[in-house]
């Protein structure tokens, strides 16, 4: 059973951003906004950061308290909206229950939605529509197992996990027609049917469901690839939503929690920042 090391394949793309980057007259700006005290997402803001650092993408950080209105903090996004030196907005959720997740997300320009959220950038992903932006997770998926020269054509790849952050994205990414996609995809979730069956007829399986160790050995077929989206805390342990344990030795490849999809997603994002200021410059 092979490793998906996505440490490795962010850290070759990053340094390609990196390049790309220096070449630029000015680098792409990139604007946070966190809200409230949720240890995980300073955590992960912290991490973004740090890769901007990295590769010369400016970012800057816009901490609100948890009991911020939602008029101050659309207030704000239509500042970042309009302030020419920032090419990418991502608000990190989850958002206090008081803010309308989804209203927040459309207040972002679609061209500085780096996140891929907005409804025109998942329209565009819907439609095959080259001119939207990705979301980071399913890109970060499709780059790492084109990075291992796993094919997709033809495959049917099993998403567990019905989000609109991961599993739909992905299955309208992969099944689109082209080379990189032409899957065949099923998206089962806590409704589906004979979910152990339909998880095994996977020759690509996706857990994106945010149950720690839910994926067993029943569910994996021999020499299956199997793609851990989750990252969930038992007690001091960060595990995924596959028992690695009891499903050793079964699957062809599978990716490590931490350091598989985690350092992918990071990596598109910065990507995403990079497209989404070239794209400006294109269009002047």
């Amino acid at each position: 059973m092979k490793q998906l090391d996505g440490r490795s394949v962010a850290g070759h793309l990053l340094k390609e951003i990196k390049k790309q980057v220096g070449s630029l007259t000015r680098p792409p700006g990139l604007a946070f906004i966190l809200i409230g005290e949720n240890s995980a997402s300073h955590s992960y803001v912290r991490m973004k950061k740090k890769r901007c650092a990295e590769v010369g993408i400016i970012s800057k950080v816009h901490e609100l308290p948890a009991s911020v209105s939602e008029k101050n903090l659309l207030a704000l996004i239509e500042q970042l909206n309009q302030n020419p030196e920032i090419n990418g907005i991502l608000v990190q959720q989850p958002l206090p229950p008081h803010l309308a997740t989804a209203k927040v997300i459309e207040a972002i320009d679609p061209c500085k939605d780096v996140d891929g959220f907005h409804p025109l950038n998942l329209g565009k992903l819907l439609a095959a529509d080259p001119t939207g932006l990705i979301p980071c997770t399913p890109l970060g998926i499709q780059k790492l197992l084109e990075a291992y020269g796993i094919s997709t054509q033809g495959k049917h790849i099993v998403i567990l996990g019905r989000s609109s952050i991961v599993g739909k994205p992905l299955a309208a990414l992969l099944v689109q027609k082209n080379p990189r996609a032409n899957a065949t995809i099923t998206l089962a979730h806590t409704a589906t049917k004979h979910l152990r069956q339909i998880a095994h007829s996977a020759d690509i399986l996706v857990a994106a469901m945010g149950q720690p160790l839910f994926v067993k050995k029943t569910m994996v077929k021999p020499g299956a690839v199997v793609i851990d989206v989750g990252i969930n805390r038992l007690g001091h342990q960060i595990v995924g939503d596959v028992d690695v344990q009891d499903i050793q030795g079964i699957p062809s490849y599978l990716t490590p929690v931490p350091g598989g999809v985690g350092p992918m997603t990071i990596a598109m994002l910065l990507s995403n920042t990079l497209l989404a200021l070239e794209r400006k410059n294109n269009a002047k």
